[in-house]
């Protein structure tokens, strides 16, 4: 990896568009956005983000899972080949750069063309699901772990002789997976499985919130057990167009059990959902 920078080549910054409101985007990213000459931007970020940068080239170079996406190593080029003829040069991802954003990846490219790069972070979507909830993903004496989980796998730069290791569920107190709406019921009936066996914390009745668009006037909420999530309650209930979040643990027990007084004028209730509801970004903020 080369650590001489050409000061003849412009500064990458991978920056962190934070959930999806546009007013949750860190004061030095919305500055950046500002001043950028051109902008290579994930398929999340939505176009009151892009608002903030409409002196800049703005390029779409979003990945979404089973949807036709750019390929890792064409963005990592087109970052080398921006920083050629442009100064200020912005990689906007959603949530945060580091965590599954393959920040990583580019940082290197960068790196090794002697390009100067900075990192700036954004709030990622599970502590927006947090506060959304009014709901710490700790809580004294029930949970000291958190452990943000994804199910999917590049297989980008992985030789053809090499098999992908399966992706177990982590023993963390409170687990929050990204990119799970496909795995909902497998993740909860492996936890349900693991929690027969002795070897997890999470049983039938541990509390289940999911939230779509978290943080946008789209956000959704679904919220019931991890039994009612294996026996796949909640798969009618997705909308394949709207990032999911799945939270799982007893510290979210106190909202779920309260989760009635939440509903309200303009709120939606599935009854096909039994125990469970639908309660919308309305409804909650009212």
């Amino acid at each position: 990896m080369s650590n001489n920078l050409n000061d003849a080549l412009g500064k990458v910054y991978l920056i962190g568009a934070g959930p999806g409101a546009a007013d949750l985007i860190t004061v030095r990213g919305a500055k950046l956005l500002a001043q950028a000459d051109i902008v290579f931007h994930d398929a999340l970020v939505g176009p009151e983000m892009l608002d903030l940068c409409p002196q800049a080239i703005q390029v779409a170079v979003g990945k979404r899972c089973g949807k036709l996406s750019s390929a890792q190593h064409f963005i990592n080029k087109r970052l080398v080949d921006a920083a050629q003829k442009y100064q200020t040069i912005v990689r906007l991802k959603g949530g945060d750069p580091m965590l599954f954003g393959r920040a990583d990846e580019e940082i290197t490219a960068i790196k090794e063309a002697g390009i100067a790069v900075e990192v700036v972070p954004g709030i990622t979507a599970a502590l927006a699901g947090a506060a959304s909830l009014q709901q710490s993903l700790t809580l004294r004496g029930i949970s000291r772990s958190v452990a943000f989980v994804t199910l999917s796998q590049g297989t980008e730069n992985i030789p053809d002789n090499q098999s992908i290791a399966p992706t177990s569920n982590p023993n963390a107190d409170t687990l929050v997976y990204y990119m799970g709406r496909k795995d909902a019921a497998r993740i909860s009936q492996q936890l349900i499985k693991k929690n027969t066996g002795g070897l997890i914390k999470h049983n039938p009745d541990t509390p289940v919130h999911i939230l779509e668009a978290v943080s946008t006037r789209h956000e959704r909420h679904w919220t019931s057990t991890l039994k009612e999530l294996a026996a796949g309650k909640v798969d009618s209930w997705f909308d394949s167009n709207s990032p999911a979040l799945i939270m799982i643990g007893e510290a979210l027990r106190n909202h779920s059990a309260n989760s009635q007084n939440l509903e309200g004028p303009g709120s939606e209730i599935d009854n096909g959902l039994q125990d469970s509801q639908v309660i919308t970004h309305s409804a909650r903020r009212a």
